[in-house]
């Protein structure tokens, strides 16, 4: 289909034919696309009160309409911000899953996506101009060289965030057993529930960062006067793993039935820490599996050439003797 189509830009147009239709199709999308980004958009800080999740939308409408951010981006914030007040929100919790609590971080994160995007679709074309370009070329060589890195490009900030957000999330499940064990022991020494947050998260610092610095968060939230149920129900939206949410439902529960904290961190840093040995043995028992895999991949070609190579020479020397 793309080579009649060529066939048919080709002989409508010239050699040049197909070229001329891409970067015609590119001029008409960037056309398209100047409209939209100068027409007027609503202010999705007036939908933020109407969304369900007002915690998170109460936050991020105060975070978007703070003078004190950059200016430059402020002038460009209809280009750069969603359209919606849920996407709003949901691009602002994964960054915040991932590690990114700037104020200018959802207009930077599309800033990079529009960059990357534009820079690459250029860099393509002229990289296509004084390279590929010919008469022998293809449409499927068109589409890769030119629309291929945009797309790329574009698609290059979105899978930067994931992957900092499974990392975050793998770090912080491999170091809340630990934390929870040093914040019962600070508890039963006798340390209130903030100095105890406080002290684990200096000491967690070192070794598990993102665990550390969600736990100085908390720390500050509390310090500044904010309810710690909210606070805590913050944390496990921000950290996005189940273990920790569910110790935050267990420190709710705790303070709304007057209940002992550290009894309940006891039972619940016993059940991470067999939780964790668990994920260990898991991963002991599929050891084998793979070992057995890789054994056969890398040792029986070997032994089939050592064994059957020998046969196969002799057959094909005697078939060049016999006449």
């Amino acid at each position: 289909m793309l080579d009649n189509l060529n066939a048919m830009l080709t002989d409508m147009l010239g050699p040049a034919g197909p070229l001329m239709a891409v970067a015609g199709l590119a001029l008409l999308l960037i056309l398209a696309a100047i409209p939209l980004m100068l027409g007027s958009k609503p202010d999705p800080m007036d939908k933020l009160a109407k969304s369900g999740r007002a915690r998170i939308d109460a936050e991020t409408k105060a975070i978007l309409r703070d003078t004190r951010r950059n200016a430059k981006l402020n002038k460009y914030a209809q280009y750069l911000e969603p359209k919606s007040a849920e996407e709003l929100g949901q691009a602002r919790l994964k960054l915040l899953q991932a590690g990114y609590r700037t104020r200018d971080a959802v207009r930077l994160f599309y800033l990079a996506q529009m960059v990357l995007g534009i820079g690459l679709l250029a860099a393509g074309t002229v990289y296509y101009f004084m390279v590929i370009d010919g008469p022998t070329a293809t449409m499927q060589q068109k589409l890769m060289y030119i629309l291929l890195p945009g797309a790329a490009g574009y698609l290059a900030p979105k899978y930067w965030v994931q992957k900092r957000i499974e990392e975050r999330r793998k770090q912080i499940e491999e170091g809340f057993p630990d934390a929870l064990d040093m914040m019962l022991v600070c508890v039963e020494a006798g340390q209130a529930l903030d100095q105890a947050i406080v002290r684990v998260a200096a000491e967690l610092h070192a070794s598990y960062p993102a665990l550390a610095d969600e736990f100085e968060i908390i720390s500050h939230e509390m310090k500044a006067g904010k309810d710690k149920a909210a606070v805590l129900n913050d944390m496990g939206e921000r950290c996005g793993v189940q273990d920790v949410a569910s110790f935050v439902t267990v420190l709710n529960q705790a303070a709304s039935f007057g209940t002992s904290i550290a009894d309940a961190l006891r039972v619940y840093a016993s059940e991470m820490r067999d939780k964790r040995v668990m994920r260990a043995e898991e991963k002991a028992n599929k050891l084998p599996t793979k070992m057995t895999l890789t054994t056969m991949m890398f040792t029986v070609p070997p032994l089939l050439i050592i064994l059957v190579g020998p046969s196969i020479v002799g057959i094909t020397q005697l078939g060049a003797i016999s006449p």
